[in-house]
């Protein structure tokens, strides 16, 4: 089982689509508008995985 953050640009039923996984949303998070690269540092001790439909995340 891994822990999945889903990205406040995904719909949050994708989250029944993950099941088998720990999942939950940038807005369950509080994280709402939260920058990439603050939203990396603040997912990255907690989830396994960051679901995001964001093309400019490579960059950061």
């Amino acid at each position: 089982m891994s822990t999945v953050l889903l990205d406040e640009n995904l719909l949050h039923d994708l989250a029944h689509e993950l099941t088998g996984n720990e999942v939950h949303t940038v807005r369950q998070m509080h994280w709402n508008g939260r920058k990439n690269g603050e939203l990396l540092r603040l997912a990255a001790p907690i989830f396994d995985v960051l679901v995001t439909a964001d093309h400019s995340l490579e960059h950061e």
